[in-house]
């Protein structure tokens, strides 16, 4: 793995994709496990999770189901007003939810998509995200059950994380590099 460069900022290794594989295997058993008779519907929030998500299914070996949505902030506010682009397009009342996610920073997306969820009258919901910032979070969340890896305030890119669009598709993570003055 090698630094990177996008615009003008420098980008080092942090999470090679092997960490990830191994990571998600863990959380797949564990997944199967709890939820072995209640055939969850996964949904996935895009576009970050399509790599965490296409790999943890190919370790969830249990009936279930699959969606997306798509979420964005509006633009130039940070306020957390959250616009949904794309809606899950499945009956969901009664099942059990697993909201794949690839950070959760502050919160705002994760707390949007799970008060839609709730008004659908589901019968649980779980959140399963990549990589969580435990200092960034606005709001407490007693339902993130599994983790792929807990960072601090890092800006990163990769597997399917992007800085404008760019670097999706690298298998790793990369975190930037601190500019030291």
């Amino acid at each position: 793995m090698r630094t990177i460069e996008i615009d003008n900022y420098s980008f080092e290794p942090f999470i090679e994709y092997e960490q990830i594989k191994k990571r998600i295997r863990l959380i797949g058993i564990d997944i199967n496990v709890q939820y072995a008779d209640k055939h969850p519907v996964f949904i996935g929030v895009l576009n970050g999770c399509f790599m965490f998500m296409a790999d943890l299914m190919k370790q969830v070996h249990i009936p279930c189901e699959m969606s997306f949505v798509k979420l964005a902030s509006y633009s130039g506010t940070s306020n957390g007003d959250i616009k949904e682009l794309i809606g899950v397009g499945m009956d969901l009342t009664g099942r059990h939810i697993v909201i794949v996610e690839d950070v959760v920073d502050s919160g705002n997306s994760l707390k949007h998509t799970m008060e839609a969820l709730e008004r659908l009258e589901v019968a649980s919901i779980s959140v399963c995200t990549l990589l969580l910032k435990p200092s960034c979070l606005q709001y407490d969340f007693d339902n993130i059950m599994y983790v792929g890896f807990e960072i601090e305030k890092e800006f990163v890119v990769g597997y399917g994380l992007d800085y404008n669009g760019q670097c999706r598709n690298l298998p790793d993570i990369y975190k930037e590099v601190a500019n030291i003055v």
